[in-house]
């Protein structure tokens, strides 16, 4: 598991495996290495793909008694355009039972069951990933992208118009801060560039508590995960949807923008680091996309990242938890 700041223990429920850090490659060089070629217009464009190899799971022992009725929840990497997860070996002791729960249709829960599990012994889930990143490109041409229409979006993306934890996008700050972007600007893509740059001029990165957009705004200094929120807010109140992208260790924007046949597609940008507009040289593997989850054991409780967690029992003992994220081999 990525170590965490004694600062961000205090915000566990949101980063419980992800504190964040400034995102250092240099796009410009970046870019050289990753192209291979010309592009398509309104095809996603894709560098070079990266394989990571992670163990991710979770370790439970029962300490000073038996428990019983223990239920783990570990968020595991989905398949998405830019990536692809193939599950490679697993490692459950028969006192461990796993299933699998998608969580509001973006990522996918391991869900480990332990019905009883006697003093001192340990239960262990603990799968093998493969995952594959490949970094997406900016498009060649942008101008054949459009403001899509609020009216005629899929239901999957209208929810990214909607306000979401840390990122209160109807607030009147927020709504005002929308206003003062000059919004004049010939071509879509210019207009959320216009939203990008206002976010990296006003905002000065700084390593910290996490800020939601509204408190972002009103400090003017944020970590990634405040920038990335403010530059969110103010895509929906623009009627532009956008969400965050959770990679190891980081966090970033995503916008969506339709093309002249009406078709809708997702780009990724660095709000905070070097310049990143429209695409991203990341490999490191996706963890979560979006910012609005259902807690699995608490109904109606939504967060902005969901975190790896163990809830009930109903034991004499005290169940001990070790979450397992570790990186073992690069292909």
């Amino acid at each position: 598991m990525p170590e965490e700041s004694a600062v961000r223990k205090k915000h566990a429920l949101s980063s419980l495996f992800l504190p964040l850090v400034l995102f250092t490659l240099t796009a410009s060089s970046a870019w050289a290495q990753f192209k291979e070629g010309g592009s398509t217009p309104g095809e996603l464009e894709l560098g070079e793909a990266k394989t990571q190899r992670w163990k991710i799971g979770l370790m439970l022992t029962a300490v000073g008694g038996p428990c019983a009725g223990i239920t783990g929840y570990v968020p595991i990497p989905v398949d998405w355009p830019e990536q692809q997860v193939r599950e490679v070996e697993d490692d459950i002791t028969p006192t461990a039972r796993v299933s699998y729960r998608t969580v509001d249709g973006t990522m996918k829960l391991m869900v480990i069951k332990i019905a009883r599990l006697p003093a001192g012994e340990t239960a262990k889930a603990i799968v093998t990933f493969d995952v594959t990143h490949r970094p997406q490109l900016p498009p060649d041409k942008t101008d054949q992208y459009v403001l899509p229409d609020v009216k005629k979006l899929p239901r999957d993306v209208r929810r990214y118009l909607r306000p979401s934890p840390k990122i209160e996008s109807k607030d009147v700050k927020i709504r005002d801060a929308a206003k003062e972007i000059n919004f004049d600007q010939e071509t879509a893509w210019e207009k959320v560039e216009a939203i990008y740059d206002w976010v990296r001029d006003k905002v000065e990165y700084q390593r910290g508590p996490q800020k939601s957009a509204v408190e972002t705004l009103k400090a003017r200094k944020a970590d990634c995960e405040g920038m990335t929120a403010l530059f969110i807010a103010i895509c929906r109140a623009k009627d532009i949807p956008a969400r965050t992208i959770w990679v190891q260790g980081h966090c970033y924007p995503e916008f969506y923008l339709a093309d002249k046949d009406g078709k809708g597609h997702w780009f990724p940008c660095q709000v905070s680091g070097d310049r990143a507009m429209g695409g991203i040289p990341e490999t490191r593997p996706i963890w979560q996309k979006g910012d609005d989850f259902a807690l699995p054991d608490q109904r109606g409780k939504r967060v902005h990242y969901l975190p790896e967690r163990v809830s009930g029992s109903n034991s004499k003992g005290k169940p001990r938890a070790r979450f397992v994220r570790e990186a073992v081999g690069v292909k």
